[in-house]
């Protein structure tokens, strides 16, 4: 039998004015730092400005897949549309590595062609107002996506908290320009943002790669499951086969139950029905299939793909 409690498409939708944020601050954002850029002519400032493009690109790519995540499941699709985020997710993290691969193209360009740079003091004084802009939207935006489960929102959120950090390195490099005067400084500082930020592309892509693969719920979610069979377990009932996994924002809980053969349905579906009810208890969106069996039989044993619960090499039959 499955039961769960399925993510209300409201609050999804609800989530989606987060997306528009985060477009809104990267307009704001690449408008102050092209600003930045043209009074300058700093390299560094430059390649800011570029990863604000890129952040107003995934932006737009997080508000499409949290509008698909949003919609209930149909005949086509039984568990939902959540996995649309590890999409956006791992589209994101791409993204990241455009930009860095842009700020390493005109940082070399630069180191090979020195240029002076200009009106430093205002242009330092308009990037650090888009990185507080920034740091300000992406913290909401991973607050609000840990709370809700919106793999969408967080990386969104942790992509813009890249460009906070890009923003600092380049004002600390052009800085550092304007007191020693040693241009090539721009250009090896917007190197070394850029190398920081294929770490952090690389790890949403890391990230969203595993869960589009179906991968488990994360050890504290099974830890918890577990503890609720544990609780459950008698003389009369045992449980095997516990097999975990998420999808977007939906956790999905699969566990086959022992009960004795000369049980009947009703004592047996009424058992199951307080310990699923117990597993949504600690879990949020959480749906747990269950699947009664005999504990006497012998093949009650040998039909689940894998048992994260560590079974028996025999059946217990006492």
């Amino acid at each position: 039998m499955s039961h769960g409690t399925a993510t209300p498409a409201g609050e999804m939708v609800g989530l989606t004015r987060y997306a528009w944020l985060s477009i809104a601050a990267a307009v704001l954002t690449i408008t102050l730092k092209t600003v930045a850029y043209l009074l300058t002519g700093s390299v560094g400032l430059l390649s800011d400005a570029a990863e604000s493009v890129v952040n107003l690109v995934a932006a737009m790519i997080a508000l499409a897949a949290l509008t698909v995540a949003a919609r209930p499941a149909d005949d086509n699709h039984h568990y939902g549309h959540g996995k649309a985020e590890y999409f956006s997710a791992a589209i994101e993290g791409l993204m990241i590595f455009v930009a860095a691969a842009l700020i390493i193209v005109s940082a070399v360009n630069r180191l090979r062609h020195p240029q002076e740079l200009e009106s430093l003091g205002i242009g330092l004084a308009i990037t650090l107002l888009a990185t507080a802009i920034n740091g300000a939207v992406g913290w909401r935006l991973i607050r609000v996506g840990t709370t809700h489960r919106s793999a969408t929102l967080v990386a969104d959120g942790k992509h813009l908290m890249t460009d906070v950090w890009t923003s600092v390195g380049v004002v600390v490099g052009v800085g550092l320009v304007a007191v020693t005067g040693w241009l090539p400084l721009d250009s090896i500082v917007a190197i070394a943002v850029a190398v920081n930020i294929l770490w952090m592309g690389w790890r949403l892509v890391a990230s969203s790669t595993s869960s589009l693969l179906d991968a488990a719920l994360p050890p504290a979610d099974v830890a918890l499951v577990t503890a609720v069979l544990d609780r459950h377990r008698s003389d009369d009932v045992d449980f095997h086969g516990l097999q975990t996994r998420e999808s977007g924002r939906q956790r999905f809980v699969s566990v086959h139950v022992l009960v004795p053969g000369e049980w009947t349905v009703q004592r047996a579906t009424d058992m199951v029905e307080v310990v699923e009810a117990d597993i949504r208890e600690v879990l949020e969106h959480v749906s747990v299939s269950t699947h009664l069996e005999p504990r006497e039989d012998e093949r009650s044993y040998s039909d689940y793909a894998y048992d994260s619960s560590a079974p028996r090499d025999a059946p217990r039959t006492d």
